[in-house]
């Protein structure tokens, strides 16, 4: 975790908490988890699919509670499953309610409460009028009283709380005084961690969650520093919200959570998948380990240079060759064969790489000093890797230094599997502290024939570099079984994940949850299916009114489930058209979207 600016990637210490059977945190193995879509108050199909995700081997499963007649049905779903002999720990997912968390509390393993609504607001949702000092601290007082009886009721009954702030339902005092911002979500987070250490209250797990990978990742790391300060130990739930489905969703999961997880955070999981639940639990356990499995090399950094901030996003600086570094987007390079079908900036083939123009670029080896003095390309490739920084890191500095005066070199910069992390921050930090701003493409070569394997390794190994603004490009290959198209596809979608290089439409959408007020993969399908050449668009996809507008907060347009069987269309936040028939809904979006004149024909 990062601490005083430094990186240690020894897993972070916390103390192991109890929901049921199952110990979150300490050394335990990192738990996977999921959240049911079926409706709550039907008993039957909730069981049914709380054993589907058991058996694709979740050990910990949340409901939708959100009234009393959910929770009653909860503890009914809790009790055919132990007369099943399934003794997997349930979790109420509870909104609005505290009442409702009080209920839960006393049937299930452990409630989830979202500090943003967990107690109604002094103000209301769109008074922007400042909180005095005196409303800041009634409001906290209300909740340190609101919540001294949930706890109460969990020591009573052993039961778990998880803290889960949302970053689309951040409350008006946390929005007031800190804004829509990583510090707003820790900060919401500690108001409660405090009140819970005065109740003596310790058997508690954590979560910030956004769609937002970079702010998830800045959030988290943050979270970790804080709560070190405040010597909180307790163990972290890692996930990126409304992730998505497909492609896109594992890789923005695993961008999020593989970062976090192989930096030493996290002791549970849950994938956000808008695919059935049990889909998410194998993408979890892939995540879970390759962030998790065994490097060489340093375990800490020395302290990063004054331009770089590992809780907040900056582009570090570069030199620009040709279209590489400065200012311009991250370049992809393809790996194998010419494909003239102009998506890739650059094919990397032999020993050269290769321009959509096919102007051909020399590759030389680092050691090759006199090689590269004397190329008079306008664009040379110096290809470096991962073991090299390890093993002689004096030695390439003393090259670079020497290359630094040639304006013309990009690094290529190969990422071993077995090489730890902190040597490449090492080496970046190197370049940024030495003034040497030469441009720096990462590259790996993989030997897959599981495409979700693919996009899982290459999002963990490649999304940190984007998220802390150190790298320039990005170049995957594979010696497997996989098609050049998607291995490209897999490149270009780190980037959009990492929010660098938008090359598609965005798609934010939920999971889904008993609060789903439609066919949600079926939507999904269909609004991608008109919309997913609009290149650079976000679009949302909420269930239900709850974090919906909230979590697609910089979403262009957005389809929010406003009722059984209607849909409310937003723009930006502002809703539109309310109560819309579902079948007239995505034709109605397809309208608003071309009102705002972000149509282009297909």
């Amino acid at each position: 975790m990062w601490n005083d600016n430094k990186l240690n990637i020894s897993r972070r210490k916390s103390i192991p908490i109890k929901a049921g059977d199952i110990t979150i945190g300490g050394n335990e193995p990192i738990v996977l988890q999921s959240m049911a879509n079926t409706d709550t108050n039907n008993v039957e199909q909730s069981v049914a699919q709380c054993l589907r995700i058991v058996e694709a081997g979740g050990t910990m499963v949340r409901f939708t509670t959100q009234g009393a007649r959910e929770a009653e049905h909860l503890r009914l779903i809790h009790q055919s499953l132990r007369e099943k002999n399934c003794r997997t720990p349930l979790v109420a997912d509870i909104h609005f309610n505290a009442r409702i968390a009080d209920l839960a509390a006393q049937t299930v393993e452990k409630v989830r409460i979202n500090p943003g609504n967990y107690v109604a607001s002094l103000k209301k949702k769109n008074d922007t009028s400042d909180y005095t000092d005196e409303e800041f601290t009634q409001e906290l007082s209300d909740i340190k009283t609101r919540l001294a009886l949930l706890l109460d009721i969990c020591k009573a009954n052993n039961t778990a709380i998880r803290i889960g702030v949302n970053h689309g339902s951040l409350s008006n005092r946390i929005m007031n005084r800190h804004g829509d911002t990583p510090q707003g979500m820790v900060e919401s987070c500690l108001e409660f961690l405090r009140i819970c250490r005065e109740k003596n209250f310790d058997n508690i797990v954590l979560s910030l969650k956004t769609s937002n990978t970079v702010m998830m990742v800045h959030a988290v790391r943050l979270l970790a520093a804080e709560m070190e300060k405040e010597r909180f130990h307790f163990p972290l739930h890692l996930g990126v919200t409304e992730a998505g489905d497909g492609e896109d969703g594992r890789i923005k999961s695993a961008v999020g959570i593989g970062t976090l997880l192989s930096e030493g955070i996290g002791d549970t999981i849950r994938v956000s998948l808008s695919e059935a639940p049990e889909n998410e639990i194998p993408v979890a356990r892939k995540i879970a380990e390759y962030a998790t499995r065994p490097v060489h090399g340093k375990q800490e950094t020395e302290s990063a240079p004054n331009s770089f901030n590992p809780f907040s996003y900056k582009k570090q600086v570069s030199r620009s060759v040709k279209n590489i570094g400065g200012e311009n987007a991250p370049v992809v390079i393809a790996q194998g064969a010419y494909q003239p079908d102009g998506k890739a900036d650059y094919y990397l083939i032999g020993q050269r790489v290769i321009s959509n123009d096919e102007t051909a670029y020399p590759i030389f080896s680092i050691e090759d000093k006199a090689g590269i003095v004397d190329a008079e390309a306008e664009m040379v490739f110096v290809k470096i890797n991962s073991q090299q920084l390890s093993d002689d890191f004096p030695a390439v500095l003393a090259v670079l230094a020497v290359l630094n005066e040639k304006q013309t070199i990009v690094l290529l910069l190969e990422l071993l599997p077995e090489v730890s992390i902190v040597d490449v921050y090492t080496f970046f930090y190197a370049l940024l502290s030495n003034n040497t701003p030469i441009p720096v493409v990462l590259y790996r070569q993989y030997s897959e024939n599981d495409l979700e394997k693919l996009q899982i390794s290459a999002s963990i190994d490649f999304g940190r570099w984007f998220i802390d603004g150190l790298a320039d490009g990005i170049s995957i290959g594979n010696m497997g079984d996989i098609e050049a198209a998607a291995v490209s596809s897999v490149s270009f979608g780190i980037l959009q994940a990492t929010r660098v290089r938008i090359s598609k439409t965005e798609f934010i959408s939920c999971p889904g949850c008993g609060r789903t007020m439609f066919n949600l993969e079926t939507v999904v399908a269909r609004i991608k299916e008109k919309t997913s050449h609009l290149k650079g668009l976000k679009i949302g996809i909420m269930g239900c009114i709850v974090n919906g507008p909230g979590e697609m907060a910089d979403a262009d347009y957005g389809y929010v489930g406003a009722g059984k069987g209607t849909v409310s269309l937003y723009k930006k936040q502002i809703c539109v058209e309310s109560n819309i028939r579902e079948d007239e809904a995505v034709n109605k979006l397809i309208e608003l979207i071309k009102q705002n004149n972000d149509w282009v024909a297909p």
